[in-house]
């Protein structure tokens, strides 16, 4: 994982060309984590590079759609 924010429980991935044979790897990983509760935001290199307005978006409505602890 790239980034975390442990009191939401969110993983941010940010996935760049290397993963592109990994998808397999990374699919089991983001459902382990999930499993355990987390929520896995998975995002493209060039969607953080080309779009950072939107990504940006996605993760700030993801956090506030967890409840507080």
């Amino acid at each position: 994982m790239d980034f975390a924010c442990i009191e939401k429980k969110i993983v941010i991935e940010l996935d760049g060309g290397q993963h592109q044979g990994l998808l397999e790897y990374d699919e089991r990983r983001s459902k382990s984590m999930k499993k355990h509760g987390w929520q896995v935001l998975r995002f493209w290199n060039n969607d953080v590079l080309n779009n950072l307005e939107g990504v940006l978006t996605v993760i700030t409505k993801s956090l506030e759609s967890v409840p507080p602890p």
